[in-house]
């Protein structure tokens, strides 16, 4: 698995928008996070320059426009960060994971089926 670059809170959000609509411009990234946070459209510019800078997205002049397409893909930067958060705070073990979430009922039953479906996939290939 390839190191992907480390990135914050608000940056994961700019990210969420352009895995969503990629390619996507700097305007219309702004349209859509001014409607869902209270972010400036230069609080936004900024985050945007980080991730290029971070290697998280690239970038194509289209005239006067920028157009943003992730180098990262969602599904890459969500496991990562998962065996990250796994291995922080449960020490690679995954059994103690699901105990905890399991005991303090944070899964639903539908959850619970959910993963032993998913488990019984697992062992019959």
């Amino acid at each position: 698995m390839r190191k992907l670059p480390q990135i914050s809170e608000a940056e994961f959000e700019v990210m969420k928008v352009i895995w969503k609509h990629a390619p996507i411009s700097t305007n219309e990234i702004t349209e859509k996070l001014t409607k869902t946070t209270a972010w400036s459209p230069k609080t936004i510019q900024t985050l945007i320059k980080r991730l290029v800078t971070k290697g998280a997205l690239s970038y194509q002049k289209q005239s006067r426009v920028f157009v943003y397409t992730p180098l990262i893909e969602e599904k890459e930067y969500i496991g990562q960060e998962s065996h990250s958060f796994l291995k922080r705070f449960y020490n690679g073990d995954i059994t103690a994971m699901l105990s905890a979430y399991i005991e303090d009922a944070r899964l639903s039953e539908s959850e619970i089926d959910t993963l032993r479906s998913l488990l019984g996939k697992t062992t019959e290939d």
